[in-house]
């Protein structure tokens, strides 16, 4: 079971997704990470949206960390059984479930510019879908967004299209961390 780690939520536990179809972040990557988005003051009063957002534990620890708003989405039912009961759970009200396809979500996107975008896929996503994903974010992003692109250990370099530049990359075990931002 995922927790929040700091933050006003500090400590709550979140429901976790059932069965085998999502890759949750690890307590150990997920500090981590929100330690160097803290560094790059990526996380106050921040529009994010968490695209494969599973149990959400990724966009409601940057609600709890100051972030502004977060929109969570996901497609699979199970994740949005989950998302519901946890935003639910933590009252949430600057949180907004999403049930749609990755890519659909940042097309139809219509809402304030991107701040912080997190891309989690469970699965091994072909690099053409990845490259689609990033291509259709860069649009939405706020000139000074960072972007956060997990990913197995294995996977290669995302490729990064016009817009998007990589400016760190970090390896935590079996999981690769891409951060990258509007060039």
């Amino acid at each position: 079971m995922a927790r929040i780690i700091a933050g006003t939520h500090k400590g709550r536990r979140l429901a976790s997704v059932p069965g085998e179809g999502t890759r949750p972040t690890s307590d150990r990557v997920k500090e981590s990470l929100f330690s160097r988005l803290e560094v790059y003051d990526a996380l106050e009063d921040a529009v994010v949206v968490d695209l494969f957002a599973g149990s959400g534990a990724l966009g409601l620890e940057a609600l709890s960390r100051g972030a502004r708003h977060v929109e969570l989405v996901d497609r699979a039912e199970p994740a949005l059984r989950t998302l519901q009961r946890n935003v639910t759970f933590f009252e949430a009200h600057r949180a907004t479930v999403h049930r749609c396809d990755a890519l659909r979500h940042l097309q139809r996107r219509d809402d304030a510019p991107i701040e912080l975008l997190f891309l989690d896929p469970p699965y091994a996503l072909e690099e053409q879908e990845l490259t689609a994903l990033l291509s259709a974010a860069v649009p939405q992003l706020h000139p000074a967004a960072t972007v956060v692109v997990e990913r197995d250990a294995r996977s290669p370099e995302p490729s990064w299209p016009e817009g998007l530049e990589r400016f760190q990359e970090r390896a935590y075990g079996t999981t690769q961390i891409w951060f990258a931002e509007p060039s």
